[in-house]
């Protein structure tokens, strides 16, 4: 993490948030597959599958906004671009998977999915905490200096 030269403080880690596409792309990548394997399997039919697909993909960066996590307008956007675009074919190949081929595909795919989300979100929690401490850090920081300014202006007087 590091400090901007307009005092924002800005992640510098593998996690952190791209302007269009970032690691958290592959987490979406991995959901829009999840989603084609699950739907493709429950035959809702494919107009109906797509429609949930897309939905889906839409109120979750929905949520994300409510939530306040931070991301530009192109990356919710190609957030859902690439849920869409690994959902389409993994939707349309699971159809005529074996039981045993879809299991072994879906449960690789989830978990990898899960893995790769969980790491994600605890490297956030662990650089909202570090942005905490150096907040407060520069807060105490600078109240010392006004102090110590303090101090000056008060002998010199």
């Amino acid at each position: 993490m590091r400090l901007t030269r307009d005092g924002r403080f800005e992640r510098s880690d593998i996690w952190r948030e791209g302007k269009w596409l970032d690691l958290w792309s592959v987490v979406h990548l991995l959901s829009g597959a999840s989603f084609g394997l699950a739907l493709g399997v429950l035959s809702l039919g494919t107009a109906a599958s797509i429609l949930i697909a897309l939905l889906s993909f839409v109120l979750y960066e929905m949520w994300e906004a409510m939530v306040k996590i931070v991301e530009t307008p192109q990356n919710r956007f190609m957030d859902v671009v690439v849920g869409m675009v690994s959902f389409a074919p993994v939707f349309f190949f699971s159809q005529g998977l074996p039981t045993t081929s879809f299991i072994l595909v879906f449960g690789l795919t989830i978990t990898v999915n899960i893995v790769m989300a969980t790491l994600g979100w605890l490297a956030s929690r662990k650089a909202e905490e570090f942005e905490r401490r150096l907040r407060l850090r520069l807060a105490e920081r600078r109240k010392r200096i006004l102090e110590r300014r303090a101090r000056q202006r008060g002998m010199s007087a």
